[in-house]
């Protein structure tokens, strides 16, 4: 099915600076299961917000800072992810509208395309072929927008595959779309030949988050399941591997340089590590009296970041020290539900405050 229509916004971008003195945070060594006194959060303090004077102005420059930059979105956007474009913007799924959004950082411009009726997209990726990929729920298939064009292509799950509650994606080193539906379902999407797969997931409801590894593999996150899978790319089997925390409620994976794959706990509140290598785990707890980790995302320096629902903040945490560093979000509640990023920035869709954020 094909179909285009998008429609143009000039947003305008609210900056937020801080931070050359955010408190650095130490935890316990690895726990399994969670140490009962999490240790004690370092909160930043709030930023005020006003209106800027002009469509977009720059954080203030400062070797030793870390800002954050918010850019407004049309109201009733409530982006739920993002991904980075080719052309330097920012693409994001508008599940309020049931659109593509696509974001200018150089002037806050943004621009709808829509999906079609009954469109209630999750994830986006880029795919090898430079154009957003949208797992889209509310459709029930695989959506592709052509970058350029602005045409949308959609690919249907089968019939009897209806109401997968599809969630998200990633391409492995061959081409192929791999995704997951939060109703017990994982799949793949061969574009070249429009063959599509869906599997029964291990123990039912709970496929959320899924990512490629630096070794070509992939791994998913069941949130109902709690549990970690491993998909064999040839036969579509799965190995379930154990978090070391019961009920730990693993939400999203993503893999380092090593091939080492983080995962956010969010019944736990953890961050988790699983080296395939050694078959062994290793988890932290975030902090914070109530830490909900959602979000988890590998930078290109190996720094992992993670979304806490609990805070309203995002947490950096450095694998080498295990320091972990916490960013209060500019609006509360931002709820922040998936983060990715590119060298030198890292991306987060504010999906109750129709904001995107970027941390510089």
């Amino acid at each position: 099915m094909r179909s285009g229509l998008s429609s143009s916004f000039l947003g305008i971008s609210t900056v937020l600076v801080l931070i050359g003195c955010s408190a650095s945070i130490t935890p316990n060594a690895p726990v399994s299961p969670p140490s009962a006194t999490p240790p004690s959060i370092a909160r930043l303090p709030r930023i005020s917000t006003s209106e800027p004077t002009s469509q977009k102005t720059s954080p203030t420059e400062s070797s030793s800072e870390t800002s954050l930059q918010a850019f407004s979105l049309p109201p009733g956007s409530r982006p739920h992810d993002v991904a980075p474009a080719d052309d330097g913007g920012i693409w994001y799924t508008a599940q309020g509208p049931g659109a593509l959004g696509w974001l200018d950082p150089e002037t806050g411009e943004t621009r709808h395309t829509s999906l079609g009726v009954g469109s209630r997209p999750h994830g986006v990726i880029v795919g090898p072929d430079g154009a957003p990929w949208i797992t889209d729920g509310g459709l029930n298939a695989i959506v592709r927008v052509d970058p350029a064009s602005q045409v949308v292509d959609i690919f249907p799950l089968p019939q009897h595959r209806s109401n997968a509650n599809l969630n998200t994606a990633t391409f492995d080193d061959v081409g192929v779309l791999w995704f997951t539906g939060q109703n017990g379902v994982y799949g793949r999407f061969y574009p070249r030949t429009l063959q599509m797969d869906v599997f029964d997931a291990p123990r039912g409801r709970g496929p959320y988050g899924i990512a490629t590894s630096a070794n070509g593999d992939i791994y998913f996150a069941s949130l109902a399941g709690s549990y970690v899978g491993r998909i064999d790319p040839d036969s579509g089997e799965v190995t379930v591997l154990e978090p070391p925390t019961p009920d730990q409620g693993a939400r999203r994976v993503w893999s380092d340089s090593q091939g080492r794959i983080w995962t956010s706990e969010w019944n736990a509140g953890q961050v988790a590590v699983y080296d395939p290598a050694s078959d062994l785990w290793q988890e932290w707890k975030l902090p914070g009296p109530a830490p909900r980790a959602y979000a988890v995302y590998v930078d290109e320096n190996d720094i992992v970041w993670l979304s806490d629902f609990g805070g309203n903040a995002v947490v950096r945490f450095d694998p080498s020290s295990e320091e972990f560093r916490v960013f209060g979000l500019p609006d509360n509640p931002g709820n922040v539900r998936q983060i990715l990023g590119r060298p030198g920035e890292v991306w987060l869709p504010e999906s109750a405050a129709d904001r995107l954020v970027v941390v510089r």
